[in-house]
């Protein structure tokens, strides 16, 4: 989820009037700041975006939280409540909080609310949810409010127009609008970018090229961000599977030794390419601790015919 976390947090920090309308479903709302939301709990977590905000002579925050897929460990309610009770604490301010799901079967059971009973003592805690599939999109369209347009492509379509025809009217949509080229090229690489949770690629592709938006979209600074960050997360990928597929190798060739140095085993014995074949690194490492640990050859071959 990390590449929609991205473009959603940037169109909420760029544009945190339209989301603070959006959700609350006021206009008279001034927003002071849009706050630093990394919370360190006992695993670091960054909130997707807090807002402080004032409403009616009051200073208030406004949490969104983004979810692409139903949270089950822990479930939303609970992890809302965490963010919420933190918030609270660490800014002393009411907060208004609104869990938004992109994909349309997201969210479907999410109560919107965390509430615990027992022995007398109650704790209740409600949120906003909001499922983007139930958004007429065609009025966030004809709103022309800039930070929730690139979201389009995921609400609910008019009546009666395929999937495919919503994508390009929204595509559409944003490439004419009278903005500057800059917010345009970014308008554009965000709608993309949160388009492939629903579109095929082809589907999306087939629009770009119809609309000429390509050469727009690389001169979005996202997307010379998200490029950047699928590349470095391609190698750390690489990395990780290079360490992974070397220790493989290192384990094999230490049991081969042992095996070797103790009961003379022959790097043409079937044995070898047994353990030669085994891809887990786990289950070579104890493999591994068995070689030097058994009396003899036949007792190795037994334990790994018991754990095949």
């Amino acid at each position: 989820m990390a590449e929609f976390d991205t473009v959603s947090k940037h169109l909420i920090q760029k544009y945190p009037e339209d989301f603070v309308g959006f959700t609350l479903g006021r206009e008279d709302i001034e927003v002071l700041a849009v706050i630093d939301t990394e919370q360190l709990t006992i695993e670091t977590h960054q909130t997707d975006s807090l807002i402080r905000v004032r409403i009616d002579n009051e200073e208030v925050l406004v949490h969104n939280e983004f979810q692409t897929t139903d949270s089950t460990n822990p479930p939303m309610p609970r992890r809302m409540a965490g963010y919420i009770g933190h918030a609270i604490r660490q800014h002393g301010l009411p907060i208004y909080s609104n869990v938004i799901y992109l994909r349309p079967n997201a969210g479907r059971r999410d109560p919107g609310y965390y509430v615990q009973k027992r022995l007398g003592y109650q704790i209740a805690i409600h949120y906003r949810v909001i499922r983007l599939i139930e958004i007429e999109g065609e009025r966030v369209l004809e709103s022309g409010q800039s930070g929730l347009i690139p979201f389009t492509p995921l609400m609910k379509p008019p009546e009666e127009m395929t999937s495919d025809a919503w994508l390009q009217q929204c595509i559409y949509t944003a490439r004419t609008r009278p903005i500057d080229r800059s917010y345009k090229a970014d308008y554009l690489a965000s709608m993309v970018a949160l388009s492939e949770l629903v579109y095929e690629s082809e589907t999306i592709s087939g629009i770009i090229f119809k609309e000429g938006i390509m050469d727009l979209i690389r001169e979005s600074s996202l997307f010379q961000s998200l490029t950047q960050q699928s590349r470095e997360e391609a190698r750390e990928q690489g990395r990780e599977e290079g360490i992974e597929q070397g220790g493989r190798e290192r384990a094999i060739e230490d049991i081969l030794d042992v095996l070797e140095i103790r009961f003379d085993l022959d790097q043409t014995d079937p044995l070898s390419a047994r353990i030669s074949a085994i891809e887990d690194l786990q289950r070579l490492k104890q493999l591994l601790r068995e070689a030097i640990q058994v009396s003899n050859l036949d007792e190795f071959e037994r334990m790994l015919d018991s754990t095949t």
